[in-house]
């Protein structure tokens, strides 16, 4: 193998390892946005379960009421 081949395939190869450290950053940051995503849609539901049975108790109070 000629010099020129061995530097041209030590540079692809540089380039690969740049490519892969890249990856791996953007698949870092990633999995953190979700974790974040998931968190938050967890904080969200349950506000919509409280939300929800704080309706289902008014209503309950209402129709109560109705029947007096």
């Amino acid at each position: 193998m000629e010099q020129s081949e061995v530097k041209a395939l030590a540079d692809k190869l540089d380039r690969l390892i740049t490519h892969c450290q890249k990856l791996e950053r953007d698949n870092a940051t990633l999995r953190a946005l979700q974790d974040d995503w998931n968190r938050e849609r967890a904080q969200l539901m349950h506000k919509n379960d409280l939300a929800k049975n704080k309706i289902e108790a008014m209503i309950g109070r209402l129709r109560a009421l109705e029947h007096h």
